[in-house]
C-alpha cells in the first residue's frame, strides 16, 4: 500500500512540474516513476556487488528489507531527476513581454 502511495505522489509532482513548464505531462509523470524504480534497482545491484566484495551475508528473500533499502535510493534518484529537469526547463523558459509595445524596442535603441 505504501508503494502505491509513493508512486502516486511521485507521478503527481512530476505531472505538476511538466504542467508548469508546458511539457508533456503524462510522459514526465511516467518517467518520474521509472526514475524511482531505476534508482532502487541500481541500489540493489550496488548492494549485491558490495556484499560479494566484502563477503557479508544479505537476506535477499526478505522483501521488507529490500523495500526499505530501495526506498531511499529511489527517492534520491527521483529528487535528482526532478532537480535536473527543473533546472534545465528554467534555463529554456521564455518570459513573455509585459506590453506589446515593448516588442523590438531594444533593437531601436
Amino acid at each position: 500500500m505504501l508503494g502505491i502511495l509513493v508512486i502516486f505522489f511521485i507521478g503527481k509532482y512530476f505531472y505538476q512540474l511538466a504542467e508548469k513548464y508546458n511539457q508533456n505531462k503524462l510522459l514526465f509523470a511516467i518517467l518520474g516513476v521509472v526514475a524511482y524504480y531505476v534508482g532502487g534497482a541500481i541500489a540493489g545491484v550496488v548492494l549485491a556487488i558490495f556484499s560479494m566484495i566484502i563477503e557479508f551475508e544479505v537476506d535477499w528473500d526478505n522483501t521488507l528489507l529490500m523495500g526499505v533499502l530501495g526506498l531511499p535510493a529511489g527517492l534520491l534518484s527521483c529528487w535528482l531527476f526532478y532537480y535536473l529537469l527543473e533546472k534545465n526547463w528554467k534555463k529554456k523558459e521564455v518570459k513573455p513581454l509585459e506590453n506589446i509595445d515593448d516588442i523590438g524596442r531594444d533593437l531601436e535603441e
